[in-house]
């Protein structure tokens, strides 16, 4: 779907800056300008999208489907499951996350598709087949989806709503007041359009920002940090291996495809399968430029809370799998 803009990002590190490939800068420029168009676009389809969503069908209906007891957790499993087959990174996701939150779906059930979906995707599922079996595979994408599950249903629990930016606060707040308006009005979907877009760059602009540092810090750490710089840390006989390998992982940043030839590096050279998952799982579904995306909708305190969650459940994860495998 991106691949022109991978090659526009290759024609402009290496063709026209003259950049030798392979060296620190022109691995992390070449990130840099892919990550960067890819997710503007993505921010602006998602959120075009959610105005014309949330133009046609009620906030309200919308959170009480997501909250109705008697669904008995299954709507954070839908998240999940929705979060398997959107193909982003964390960083990818966050504009869905926006969307999500703006359109009224309850904050826990938001956070198990951010956490799912950069966890598991078809492209994952394929390599993970490829380099470790079905077997290994099947217990990969179900403690994935597991994960996102439970870590959105205790951070539902935790009742962290009041931990949104004020930003979002007063989207949320204009919502409802917005989106009666649109109920009310008759007018053709060509007529609303001009509303829309306007919302959509009161949107972007408030959110770009974030979004190009969090993509700058993300591809230094790509370009710049050596790929064999955590083996060390996490020998099979470390009893610590899980929580390490899984905190040393969040400054780093990567898809789930393109961490996956690493971990077969890592259990190659004779690291536990558990703890190797445990570090793909902590490089993918939680990063620092992920954190810097999130500052926009999140308070300090709400991110600390939604990283300290999913590291808990990863490590956990880390050492389930070192028992069963």
């Amino acid at each position: 779907m991106f691949d022109w803009v991978q090659h526009l990002a290759d024609w402009f590190v290496y063709d026209v800056l003259k950049l030798g490939q392979g060296e620190h800068l022109s691995e992390a420029l070449n990130f840099f300008i892919y990550d960067t168009i890819k997710i503007l676009i993505l921010l602006f389809v998602v959120i075009f999208f959610m105005g014309i969503v949330n133009s046609y069908f009620p906030i309200d209906k919308v959170k009480n489907y997501l909250s109705r007891n008697k669904l008995y957790g299954s709507e954070y499993l839908m998240a999940s499951l929705f979060g398997t087959v959107t193909p982003f990174c964390s960083c990818s996701s966050v504009p869905l996350f926006i969307g999500f939150v703006s359109g009224g779906i309850p904050l826990g059930v938001t956070f198990a598709f951010l956490i799912t979906s950069p966890l598991v995707n078809e492209v994952a599922v394929g390599l993970f087949i490829g380099l470790f079996g079905v077997k290994m595979t099947l217990i990969y994408v179900f403690s994935g989806v597991l994960l996102g599950t439970i870590s959105g249903m205790v951070l539902q629990k935790l009742k962290l709503e009041s931990y949104l930016t004020p930003w979002v606060k007063d989207i949320l707040a204009n919502a409802q007041k917005e989106q009666d308006a649109f109920i009310a009005d008759k007018s053709s979907l060509r007529a609303r359009l001009p509303i829309i877009w306007a919302e959509v760059l009161k949107i972007l602009k408030g959110i770009v920002p974030y979004v190009i540092v969090g993509i700058a810090i993300g591809g230094l750490m790509h370009g710049y940090i050596p790929k064999g710089f955590f083996e060390k840390y996490m020998a099979k006989d470390n009893l610590f291996a899980v929580p390490i390998a899984t905190i040393l992982a969040v400054p780093m940043y990567s898809n789930a495809s393109g961490i996956l030839p690493v971990i077969q590096v890592l259990v190659s050279k004779g690291i536990p399968i558990g703890t190797a998952i445990a570090f793909m799982m902590g490089v993918v579904g939680l990063s620092l430029p992920e954190a810097m995306l999130l500052k926009k909708v999140m308070t300090l305190k709400l991110i600390g809370i939604f990283f300290g969650v999913v590291t808990l459940c990863i490590i956990i994860s880390g050492y389930i799998f070192n028992i069963i495998l």
